[in-house]
Formats: C-alpha cells, sequence, structure tokens
C-alpha cells in the first residue's frame, strides 16, 4: 500500500473535517485537538488537515504514506540513486503516530515531501509528555529546521510545519 498525503494548513479544523468527510464521503481515521486525517480509499489520498489559524487554504506539505521501513529505506536509496538530498528521522513521534520518514530536500517549489510509514499511534502529537493542538506554539514536530542538513536526524521544529 503507498498512497500520496496533502497535509493543509486550516483556520478551524472542526469546519474543515466536516467539509472534507462530505468531499470524500469518508469519516476522518484519526481527530485530535487542532489536528484530523483522512484515509481515502479513492482516490488514495491521506489527507491531513492542521489548525493553523490565519494560514488556512495554504499547503502545509506533501508526502507519501507506505507500507512499511524497508519501503522507506528502498525510497530513500532510490531516491539517493538520482541525487535527491533527504533528512532522515528513524522512530520519530508526529501527527499523533511513531513513525519512520525522511524528508526530501531542495525542491524546485520550496515545498517539502516526506516518505514515511507510520509504525504505532500515540497520545502525543509529537513526543511531548502531554498532548498538545496540532498549531500550539512551541510545539515540536518532525520537519528539518535547516533545509541544508541532509544527512543527520533532524531537530524538532514548530508543529505548523509538522504532518
Amino acid at each position: 500500500m503507498s498512497r500520496l498525503q496533502l497535509a493543509l494548513n486550516v483556520d478551524d479544523v472542526e469546519a474543515a473535517t466536516a467539509f472534507y468527510a462530505r468531499l470524500f464521503g469518508v469519516a476522518p481515521a484519526k481527530t485530535r485537538p487542532g489536528y484530523a486525517n483522512f484515509a481515502v480509499a479513492d482516490p488514495p489520498l491521506k489527507l491531513v488537515l492542521l489548525e493553523n489559524p490565519g494560514s488556512g487554504g495554504t499547503l502545509n506539505h506533501l508526502g507519501v504514506e507506505v507500507a512499511s521501513v524497508e519501503e522507506v529505506d528502498a525510497e530513500r536509496t532510490r531516491l539517493a540513486a538520482v541525487g535527491l538530498a533527504s533528512t532522515e528521522e528513524r522512530d520519530s513521534t508526529c501527527c499523533y503516530a511513531k513513525q519512520t520518514k525522511f524528508w526530501v530536500e531542495n525542491t524546485p517549489g520550496g515545498e517539502r515531501w516526506e516518505v514515511y510509514t507510520v509504525l504505532a499511534d500515540s497520545a502525543t502529537f509529537s513526543g511531548d509528555t502531554a498532548p498538545a493542538a496540532a498549531g500550539a506554539e512551541g510545539g515540536a514536530c518532525c520537519t528539518p529546521t535547516d533545509p541544508g542538513e541532509s544527512t543527520s536526524p533532524a531537530a524538532p521544529v514548530t508543529a505548523a510545519a509538522c504532518c
């Protein structure tokens, strides 16, 4: 299984969740304060909604969800062979899920792409000891702080930049 991921910033996660449930005809797979995601079968899509008031209607990032760590590793190897740099994150917690992933860097349009697999559910957004809203100020997440860091695990940044 693999599917594209589209992560959107929304002003009001509850209103956006209701809209996308009607649009795709499916209930969200996961909802938390300031966060929702949908696993849409047709078309195969992981839609992530991140509440970031004032940024609604903008792209947060893009991704490809795959079924296993082996597939994450195979894609990273394939992309490295064609000259695309990446930042790896093993066993990170992001978007209420424990994940292994990497981020493709230096895209022509500046958008962020992640290739990831979900290992387990998490009670917290980013590994914090207490659950936090997705757009909470100062919440840690799982994207590189510096796009130039291409081989070491990424340092956390604000939740607004996460999946």
